[in-house]
């Protein structure tokens, strides 16, 4: 009881993390208002372990959840469906998307690290960078989004278990599974790139 005390606040984004992916995976475009709740809890948490990259990382996902919101129930319904279909990343937009996110967790990683007591800046700078990436992507339908979580995945679970954060850790690691569970629900829902 004593360890549900003093974790409260990481269980709470633990079980609001899972529930708001989930959500994701089967399209309901309540993963969003969830998403914001999420966000605003892990603020708070990461912002006591020294992460500032993820700090930034998770206000950034308190605007993406609302435009998500916004996107998923408008954008379908002006394309006369009920709701937005899955996409291809447009093949000219991913030298700009992996030129960001080379680019800025350079630019951050080196800023945290000459002017902070930021903890592995450059990780933690990458894994933002690339979740502001997935984030967009996400909330646009793109198909790819899952592979880039899966990627960020891994390297928050190499993270916050480095930093003893052991519910994210957990949350990441079943991230992991659902974003190869997103991957394989949405695949089918793919509407094909014309020609």
């Amino acid at each position: 009881m004593a360890y549900i005390a003093a974790n409260w606040l990481e269980l709470l984004g633990l079980l609001s993390g899972l529930l708001c992916v989930w959500l994701l995976i089967r399209e309901n475009v309540l993963t969003f208002p969830l998403g914001l709740i999420y966000a605003l809890i892990t603020v708070v948490v990461v912002a006591r372990a020294g992460l500032f990259a993820d700090v930034l990382l998770n206000l950034y996902y308190v605007g993406m959840n609302a435009y998500g919101w916004y996107y998923w129930l408008y954008h379908g319904a002006q394309r006369r469906n009920a709701r937005l279909a899955v996409h291809w990343v447009p093949r000219g937009q991913w030298p700009l998307l992996l030129g960001l996110i080379l680019g800025l967790t350079l630019i951050m990683g080196w800023y945290f690290a000459a002017f902070t007591r930021a903890s592995l800046p450059y990780p933690d700078s990458f894994t933002t960078v690339a979740s502001f990436v997935a984030m967009w992507m996400s909330a646009r339908k793109y198909l790819e989004s899952w592979v880039l979580w899966f990627v960020i995945d891994v390297v928050q679970v190499i993270l916050y278990l480095y930093k003893g954060i052991n519910e994210y850790a957990l949350l990441y690691f079943v991230y992991l599974v659902m974003a190869v569970m997103g991957w394989r629900a949405w695949r089918p829902h793919l509407t094909p790139t014309p020609a």
